[in-house]
């Protein structure tokens, strides 16, 4: 009689485990897909401008560069203690794209800088700074 009841005992917790796996499958076929909205911004700062200071030892130009190799139009060729800016309204590229100054050493090496920033609209202005000489230099954004 005991073995009696506990089969009837583990049909129970069958039964009850078959339930709750039937309604937890209703459920999800019960709650409607929702659309993903927007992505956000991949990299930060979002700004609209993108300056890069001349502290290095040497002359240098550059472009604004996408994560995919894209590149604006290059600055002119500048010297130590001066800076050039891009605006990347005047750019191809849209609202969202992620890109860094991709600089040129004149008689020297080029060299990207250490991280992306977002486009957005917004007038905001990030600001790199390159430092070193011409076959060993960074660029790097300043927070």
């Amino acid at each position: 009689m005991v073995k009696a009841n506990r089969t009837n005992s583990g049909d129970r917790r069958i039964g009850r485990r078959a339930a709750a796996l039937a309604g937890a499958a209703a459920l999800s076929l019960a709650v409607p897909a929702v659309a993903a909205g927007p992505a956000a911004a991949q990299a930060a700062p979002c700004v609209q401008k993108i300056a890069v200071v001349n502290n290095a030892a040497f002359v240098l130009s550059w472009s604004a560069s996408t994560r995919t190799g894209e590149r604006s139009a290059t600055t002119d060729a500048y010297p130590i203690n001066q800076t050039r800016t891009i605006d990347l309204a005047a750019t191809a590229f849209p609202e969202g794209t992620d890109v860094r100054p991709y600089v040129h050493a004149v008689a020297g090496t080029d060299n990207y800088g250490n991280s992306y920033v977002s486009y957005c609209d917004n007038g905001q202005t990030a600001t790199y700074t390159v430092t070193g000489t011409t076959l060993d230099y960074s660029v790097t954004l300043l927070t």
